[in-house]
């Protein structure tokens, strides 16, 4: 035979969509040429099978005949006793040519009972001989091999080696991750990958003695739909995992960045409304493992549960409901011809397993699955209804997540069936973690989690603010959290928005009353405010506060919104939730909050607050100092005395009196609230100061998160940066004394920071987004605030992005005020406060046009790109 032809033809015949049951055509391909070799072989001849008994086996997943593209053949020469002198030949015979080919081949030689030891003491070479099947030799040695393995290991001691492939298990997942949370996904080893399904059939193989992957569901593991399902799985992920050995050209089971886009066209996936094809081919994928990864653990969960009942005689919690009964440490209906009598049995199970802390058992998520026809508009306008799903809503978290298993059984859809239009439905970036409708579950369980012991935030504000809410108030919270992102279904638009309709449409027909109701959509649609405001607006400046407070009305909705942002952010993934975001937020809502309480703050009151500020400031110098403190207060801004505390004016007057006849001071300190360094620069107010000092921590690896800027009127600056520290935190030093030195030569016109930073964007950026992408977009706002115009820029970040900003607007002749970075993954807003050099906002038409012009043509010069219309602020949600 022809192995490479034949294997090339089947590979473009899969492709062109004709290959019907690929794995086992692609086996059965490599099965006729091993007999062939081995019809055919002289070395076999030599070793004379009579004298020396062997079988050539399959092993792993060329036994189980699911051979992708480029998947490893792994082959066992099994010999009787000893290893005769010849087999090395017979290996060469067999195996040479196919490396010759390029395919990779793994094979061992043994004897029969070097083999079943070496099964005994290794996890993986066991799970690869349960998986063996005879290709040519010596039948009887494979048969004797086989019974041996049943009488080590399925007879006496099946419960150890149960024990080892769940705990082999447990490890595979906590090295490679829930495959259906992960924006890319490992197909085989991942939670929910392919590997999950193999433990199924191994612990099945064990301890039922299941032969074929088909006696899942005639022994009873798997009902006739679940199987059904199960196969619509495998094949769904065996398409996409051939489909990625092709594009990768060679085994690989990490689904990339790189190939996903290529992978959805190829499986001809289409633009859905505003739904890209590879969002919904994600979608799809992670649908798929999710079924895995849900059927493993449940079939795990039994036998762990069942292992331990055994021999046990313990009382069992009863439940508070009629028709539900608790078997084997997990729930059951006590028959299911009582379930179309009392359709109430569908809810009151799951309220049962979140008040007991149990799953529901297999059986009974069957059951669920196959009575959804009776969740009609009465039992979803059922006012009992409605208060056991408010009980589970209300219910600590736990290991058994009830909301989640409501998901999973499919009976939450059927319910709230406007969910339906965000289940696994993904969003294209490096930012959003997860699908949006277990974003929307993780964030309803993360808000559950303030003040326990799992507490995702580092301080006890937001289990504080949750013991204080009102169980009403909590409800309307956990509401907003599952229904904060239902707008995401819906086609074009703000999202927030569109999510209120759908809200109100909801909880209407759940029975809520008006008032109740708009709680709920206030909080929906106002969901990002506070992190858009904290992250890109000054938080110290009044008119955020107030701007907040006024929209937010009250305390109690203040507490709510506060706690949705968080759980949300923290929800989203890392990149959305860090020390720094959390000080922020927590600042913003103290501020709003004081507001709220007190009122906003009128002219004599800050002018009150800034005569008694002075007065403790002078009062506290030194009888020789207090003229010369006296004389340096009256040169600082009304602003500046106003926002910034006593202790730290007392420690920038100490920096200013450091400056003599040097260019500028700095001082950095380690901020006590997150991994972020302040940096308060003194120095003489030079043209382009700012974006000076940006350029030079660029230069040397440190990132800028906010600025305050301030002028005195002896020409001094005092502009304090919040940054991140350089990379290498063991030499961070180093790296401070190198960025002064950096400044100082630019200051002194020894340095072209322009010129530095673009050899540096030439090695190291800028470099596109690796998923989604959006277009960058300049906006102008005069509306926020009375005294200055803001600039935001969304664009991607790259070395000198801040740098080419702040200089594009000094050669404006614009100040920069007040500077505030949101970084996304490599996605940014960056938002400044400006005037003019004569402190002016700006506002005439054609200075706006020529400052978003000159923004524009910088952009589009960095990235070599014209810059389109639109702009990316509602993905950043």
């Amino acid at each position: 035979m022809n192995l490479k032809r034949e294997r090339m033809q089947l590979i473009s015949a899969f492709f062109q969509g004709t290959a019907v049951n690929f794995l086992k055509r692609h086996t059965r391909i490599l099965d006729a040429y091993f007999h062939e070799t081995y019809e055919n072989s002289a070395a076999g001849l030599q070793l004379n099978i009579n004298k020396s008994p062997f079988a050539i086996i399959a092993l792993g997943g060329y036994g189980r005949q699911e051979q992708c593209i480029h998947s490893d053949i792994d082959l066992l020469l099994l010999f009787e006793r000893t290893i005769p002198a010849g087999a090395g030949e017979l290996i060469q015979e067999i195996v040479y040519p196919l490396w010759d080919l390029g395919l990779e081949v793994g094979h061992t030689t043994q004897p029969l009972d070097g083999c079943i030891e070496s099964a005994a003491e290794d996890i993986e070479r066991l799970t690869s001989l349960l998986d063996a099947r005879f290709l040519c030799g010596m039948s009887n040695l494979y048969s004797r091999l086989m019974h041996l393995l049943r009488e080590r290991f399925f007879v006496e001691k099946p419960g150890q080696v149960i024990d080892r492939l769940i705990a082999r298990n447990l490890d595979r997942h906590a090295h490679f991750g829930d495959s259906t949370y992960l924006l890319e996904p490992n197909l085989k080893e991942g939670q929910g990958g392919l590997r999950d399904y193999h433990t199924m059939l191994w612990i099945a193989r064990i301890k039922a003695g299941l032969q074929e992957p088909r006696d899942l569901e005639y022994s009873g593991i798997l009902s006739h739909y679940e199987y059904r399902t199960l196969k619509e799985a495998l094949s769904f992920i065996w398409n996409v995992r051939n489909r990625l050995h092709h594009a990768a050209e060679r085994k690989c089971d990490q689904l990339y960045f790189r190939h996903q886009e290529k992978l959805a066209r190829e499986m001809k996936f289409r633009k859905e409304y505003d739904q890209q094809p590879v969002e919904r081919f994600l979608g799809e994928l992670h649908r798929h493992m999710n079924f895995l990864k849900r059927q493993q653990w449940m079939r795990v969960y039994e036998l762990e549960n069942e292992r331990k009942q055994r021999g046990r005689k313990r009382k069992l919690d009863k439940t508070l409901t009629p028709g539900l009964e608790i078997r084997n440490g997990m729930l059951q209906f006590t028959a299911s011809r009582k379930i179309p009598d009392t359709p109430e049995l569908l809810i009151r199970i799951f309220e049962e397993s979140a008040r007991l802390k149990i799953p529901l058992s297999a059986e009974a998520n069957r059951l669920v699955w196959e009575f959804l026809p009776l969740v009609d508009y009465d039992f979803r306008t059922s006012i009992s209804v409605r208060i056991s799903f408010e009980a589970i809503l209300l219910t600590p978290a736990s290991r058994f997540n009830a909301l989640e298993a409501m998901s999973e059984t499919g009976i939450l859809m059927k319910w709230i069936p406007r969910l339906s239009e965000i289940a696994d439905r993904i969003q294209y970036d490096e930012y959003h973690l997860f699908p949006v409708d277990k974003h929307s579950l993780r964030t309803v369980q993360n808000i559950k989690k303030f003040g326990t012991e799992e507490d995702p935030t580092p301080k006890d504000l937001c289990g504080r603010l949750y013991t204080e809410l009102s169980e009403q108030d909590r409800v309307h919270l956990l509401w907003a959290g599952l229904l904060h992102d239902i707008g995401k279904g819906a086609p074009g638009g703000n999202h927030s928005e569109k999510g209120v309709a759908l809200v109100q449409e909801i909880l209407a027909e759940k029975g809520y009353p008006d008032d109740r109701i708009d709680t709920v959509c206030f909080l929906v649609r106002e969901h990002l405010l506070l992190v858009n405001m904290a992250t890109r607006r000054d938080i110290q400046d009044e008119e955020t506060a107030i701007l907040c407070a006024r929209r937010i009305q009250n305390e109690s909705r203040l507490k709510m919104l506060y706690l949705l942002t968080v759980a949300d952010s923290v929800s989203t993934g890392p990149k959305a939730w860090n020390n720094w975001v959390a000080t922020l937020l927590e600042g913003l809502y103290l501020n709003v909050k004081g507001i709220l309480k007190h009122g906003e703050l009128a002219s004599h009151e800050a002018v009150e607050i800034v005569e008694k500020k002075r007065e403790g400031l002078i009062a506290s110098a030194g009888p020789r100092d207090r003229e010369v403190r006296e004389k340096l207060l009256n040169l600082m801004s009304p602003r500046y005395l106003l926002y910034t505390s006593a202790a730290d004016i007392e420690k920038h007057i100490e920096l200013f009196q450091q400056l003599n006849h040097e260019p500028f001071v700095w001082e950095v300190s380690r901020s006590p609230e997150a991994d972020t360094r302040t940096v308060t620069v003194c120095g003489a107010d030079l043209p382009g100061l700012f974006s000076k000092i940006a350029g030079a921590f660029t230069l040397n690896g440190i990132d800028v998160l906010d600025a305050q800027i301030y002028t005195w009127r002896n020409n001094a600056a005092l502009d304090v940066f919040s940054v991140t520290p350089p990379r290498d935190l063991y030499y961070e030093d180093r790296k401070w004394e190198q960025a002064a030195s950096d400044l100082k030569a630019s200051l002194k016109g020894e340095l072209d920071l322009g010129e530095a930073l673009r050899e540096r964007r030439s090695d190291y950026g800028p470099k596109k987004p690796r998923v989604g992408g959006q277009p960058h977009r300049v906006v102008i706002d005069n509306d926020t605030s009375r005294f200055f115009t803001l600039i935001e820029v969304f664009t991607y970040d790259f070395p000198g992005l801040l740098f080419g900003i702040t200089d594009t607007l000094y050669k404006r002749r614009l100040d920069v005020w007040v500077a505030k970075i949101a970084t996304k993954v490599d996605q940014v807003v960056d938002v400044f406060y400006v005037r003019d050099f004569e402190g002016q906002k700006v506002e005439s038409p054609d200075q706006v046009a020529a400052v978003q012009t000159a923004l524009e043509q910088m952009l589009s010069a960095a990235w070599g790109e014209p810059i389109e219309g639109g702009g990316p602020e509602e993905a950043l949600s």
